[in-house]
């Protein structure tokens, strides 16, 4: 009944989409399969479709969050759409923040062109990059949670979303 109930709500969370084609689930597939703890990030607002997509997972220590050998998970994949779905298998329920970086010329590092995102969508600007913990904290339970991260581009002496 979980896996059904699992499906469904997979299913549905495509059709909310933008219209276009579901995006293809990938990452830690397995874990979102089973209906496991488990997070299903779905990052959009590209700038350009290529390069690669870094999601890191941090646990429940506000102190941990975007410091150095901290994560808990990081997944890398290529970016393959206007929109990509990463399963992140996760320990058990908890509170974790989500931190996801697009890596548009695939150097590895970070740079003024690539863009970037966090669980629940704060607003970041040149002066504030770093949101706090409790501004992207999200609960996880005992199943798969979908997390939508839009992501934020230097655009002149701002940040945000992609216009247009």
């Amino acid at each position: 009944m979980k896996k059904v109930a699992l499906a469904s709500a997979l299913a549905m969370s495509f059709a909310a989409g933008s219209g276009a084609a579901p995006a293809a689930i990938v990452g830690e597939t397995a874990a979102c399969a089973r209906g496991d703890s488990a997070v299903l990030v779905r990052v959009g607002g590209f700038k350009a479709q290529r390069g690669t997509v870094r999601v890191q997972i941090y646990g429940s220590n506000p102190a941990d969050f975007l410091a150095k050998g901290k994560k808990l998970k990081r997944v890398d994949v290529p970016v393959s759409g206007g929109r990509v779905d990463v399963c992140v298998d996760l320990p058990g329920p908890g509170n974790y923040a989500v931190a996801v970086r697009h890596d548009m010329d695939n150097n590895g590092k970070s740079g003024w062109n690539d863009g970037g995102g966090f669980s629940r969508n704060p607003r970041i600007s040149l002066v504030h990059l770093r949101p706090s913990f409790n501004d992207v904290v999200i609960q996880v339970g005992s199943s798969v949670r979908t997390v939508d991260v839009t992501l934020n581009y230097r655009q002149g002496l701002s940040i945000g979303p992609v216009k247009g």
